[in-house]
């Protein structure tokens, strides 16, 4: 019987201008990261736009099926900001601005010199019953309800953000994984890989092929939360390829003697 404990994730990020392109994502390969270092497995990554709608759909869709949900971008001050209605929505409770939340942003902007203003205010609302996640980096929280955590966009704050999430979560087994270097194509190796990743079923195989000097080679990586199978799997890779080159030197050898 297998002690592995799965745990499980997926990432909603929100914004018009990643679906534009004007702004090149980088939470999503942070919290990837993150997450596969803590041994909980990052399942499905939606973007969507600025939509209530959009937001509230694909947040339901997810909150049902993983463990955790981890959202970016969308509570700043502007009017586009929607993301903490659209979570009050999906949740079907009031969106409302937090007297904690709005306590630490007066006390901010006051030690600031600065006016805090109806827009300012906006980064205090979060759907009632929200729990505070820290923002070590601007002071203006991020917030979970549920198995929801909802953090701003801008990297920097994103990456504080999970930091502060991180410690408190439920994890998992970790992934081990092992990489390894092919010299020949996927077309090649397609086949035989098939049967190694049936004949090890405890294990993901995944090809990455590489395309370098008008030649196609590819590296091979075996995934599984158990060295052992890791490397039984790997002994099988590379005796694969040590029989596709075998194979190879044969024909050359047979052609040079025709």
């Amino acid at each position: 019987m297998s002690n592995e404990t799965i745990v499980t994730a997926a990432m909603l990020a929100i914004g018009d201008e990643l679906l534009s392109g004007r702004t090149k994502d980088k939470n999503i390969g942070h919290l990837a990261d993150m997450l596969t270092i803590s041994g909980i497995d990052l399942k499905e990554v939606r973007i969507v736009a600025d939509e209530e709608d959009a937001i509230v759909e694909a947040l339901n869709a997810l909150r049902g099926k993983y463990d955790y949900v981890f959202t970016s971008g969308g509570i700043g001050p502007t009017h586009d900001d929607i993301t903490a209605d659209a979570v009050s929505k999906a949740f079907g409770v009031p969106c409302e601005h937090d007297a904690a939340a709005m306590a630490l942003l007066a006390e901010m902007y006051k030690r600031r010199e600065m006016e805090f203003t109806e827009a300012r205010q906006r980064m205090a609302r979060m759907p009632r019953g929200a729990s505070h996640i820290a923002n070590p980096v601007s002071t203006a929280p991020g917030f979970i309800i549920g198995n929801v955590y909802v953090m701003a966009g801008v990297p920097q704050v994103f990456q504080a953000m999970v930091d502060n999430v991180l410690p408190t979560l439920r994890t998992g087994t970790p992934v081990v994984s092992l990489a390894i270097a092919c010299p020949y194509g996927e077309g090649e190796i397609g086949t035989p890989l098939t049967a190694i990743q049936k004949a090890h079923p405890e294990t993901s195989i995944g090809s990455y092929p590489r395309y370098v000097g008008q030649r196609f080679s590819t590296e091979i990586v075996v995934r599984g939360r158990s060295q052992n199978v890791v490397e039984a799997a790997g002994a099988d890779v590379r005796a694969m390829i040590e029989d596709i080159r075998r194979r190879k030197d044969i024909a050359e050898n047979d052609q040079a003697e025709a």
